[in-house]
């Protein structure tokens, strides 16, 4: 049996103790790995590690998808119906729900993620998306379609089989359930990897769904190195779907391989480099609220934040001068600490990779007006950033940083602004700042992005598509149209008088 991880908090937030077994969960058990590998898993606010997890291997993927594939034929599949499909998964959000302290104590742990954070963001959208989707397990059905008098058809919405979910370490738990629900609910069988620095969550939600009674090898989880499991998973012909969340340049590599291998369907949620657009007209204090917690919170460690901010010339200065107060309001420090709002990043790569991207800024001219700078020794803690004066071609403009560092572009037009939102390689998320709503409609319905959110920052909600387009991926999911993602369509003709 493989050992257990026990962690005592003791904040005003959260009085309590969690555990977690540190096994691979396979097969409806926890298991150590074939060959003994461990990860490190950190806590970011320290910089310490708190425990080892198992490293699956593509020997313990494989054991995982033949759990997961025997499950489907056997326990799951079209073998369990819809209406008892729902049922487990709302037996899950009940439990998840019931443990929603433990569950955002241990994303703050792991993820590095303020307390509070998790609760109200994070696992408000977890519960939201499992209760969302086992609403849908009975309901998404075919159609009967009209052909001649002599021919009765209709379409079944069958599940793909076994699914691989690639989850990345930012929003450990909540980016899973929007993958776990639609699989779980449309019939799918799962292998979850979760991300390598931060499996905690994954593994306690495997407990639960044990407990919640959805039969074993329906849910697998094995944590891993991304280029061990994640590939391993990717190349797996018994692995009919995957999912994955992502940057794009491990995207491109998962979409090579699924050509490579079986042709499995695949789902790509990748990078961003999201626009938020502020015209003079707009509430200005609502804007600045709205577009700082856009970039700053969770450390700009957000696909869809508005790291390109563009703000029209009539309000510009203003603009920058209030917003530089915004971001050195935000508070760093104990993550159980309600006055908290700012975590650290996940760990010393991406800290160091964040620096290196402030530093290109400065010697390619950018005007940095506040931050640029780690914070303390120990964590991963680094000052909410914004640059001005910069140019198209700058890294900081171009590519995705993944950090709290925004840059300000002064704009003339409407349609100046549509052109410099659009002159990038991604097109994930927007937003709008404006009381014009014709203007707003003209705008959002021009960008090149898979969303759009007018007077409010991107913030998902459970019951609408979110996917990006060009070098953000394809595929949705959220919403009735996440459903499309994990089903396909089966065509069945009877013929009731056609004689040869």
């Amino acid at each position: 049996m493989p050992p257990a991880f026990t962690h005592q908090f003791n904040s005003d937030l959260f009085k309590g103790s969690t555990t977690v077994n540190t096994g691979l969960f396979i097969n409806g058990k926890f298991v150590d790995s074939v060959d003994g590998a461990t990860l490190d898993v950190y806590d970011p606010s320290t910089g310490k590690v708190i425990t080892k997890v198992a490293a699956g291997s593509a020997k313990d993927v494989d054991l995982a998808v033949q759990a997961a594939k025997t499950a489907f034929k056997n326990s799951w599949g079209l073998k369990v119906p819809g209406q008892e499909r729902c049922r487990l998964l709302s037996k899950l959000a009940d439990l998840i729900e019931k443990n929603v302290d433990e569950l955002s104590a241990l994303e703050a742990l792991d993820a590095g993620k303020p307390f509070l954070q998790a609760k109200t963001m994070d696992m408000v959208s977890v519960i939201g998306s499992i209760r969302y989707f086992a609403g849908w397990a009975d309901k998404n059905s075919g159609k009967t379609i009209e052909t001649t008098e002599a021919k009765f058809a209709y379409t079944r919405h069958e599940p793909i089989g076994v699914c691989g979910l690639i989850v990345p370490w930012n929003f450990p738990l909540m980016l899973a359930s929007w993958k776990i629900g639609p699989a779980l609910a449309t019939g799918n069988t799962i292998v979850l990897k979760p991300a390598e620095v931060t499996p905690l969550t994954a593994l306690r939600l495997a407990e639960l769904v044990a407990e919640a009674g959805i039969p074993a090898g329906v849910f697998n989880v094995v944590p891993g190195v991304g280029s061990v499991a994640g590939q391993a998973l990717t190349e797996h012909k018994d692995v009919g779907k995957v999912s994955f969340t992502g940057s794009t340049l491990i995207g491109r590599k998962i979409m090579e391989t699924a050509a490579k291998t079986n042709l499995k369907r695949i789902t790509l949620e990748l990078g961003g480099k999201s626009a938020g657009i502020i015209f003079d007209d707009a509430d200005l204090e609502q804007a600045i609220k709205w577009a700082a917690g856009g970039i700053f919170v969770h450390s700009g460690q957000v696909c869809a934040a508005s790291s390109r901010i563009f703000v029209q010339e009539g309000i510009y200065d203003k603009f920058v001068e209030i917003f530089k107060g915004a971001a050195q309001s935000f508070k760093r420090g104990d993550n159980f600490d309600a006055s908290v709002n700012q975590g650290p990043l996940v760990s010393q790569t991406q800290l160091e990779r964040v620096l290196a991207y402030i530093e290109s800024g400065k010697q390619e001219g950018a005007k940095l007006e506040v931050g640029g700078a780690r914070t303390g020794s120990a964590g991963y803690f680094v000052e909410p950033t914004i640059f001005t004066n910069v140019k198209p071609e700058m890294k900081i403009v171009r590519e995705e940083i993944f950090g709290p560092v925004a840059v300000i572009v002064k704009f003339k037009t409407e349609e100046e602004v549509i052109e410099l939102a659009n002159d990038t390689v991604y097109g994930l998320s927007s937003s709008i700042f404006t009381q014009n709503l014709n203007c707003a409609l003209r705008v959002a319905h021009s960008l090149e992005a898979g969303s759009a959110y007018i007077n409010q920052a991107s913030i998902p909600d459970f019951a609408v598509a979110f996917g990006g387009v060009k070098q953000s991926g394809f595929g949705k999911d959220l919403g009735e149209y996440a459903l499309e993602s994990y089903t396909q369509v089966k065509a069945v003709h009877i013929n009731l008088g056609l004689k040869l």
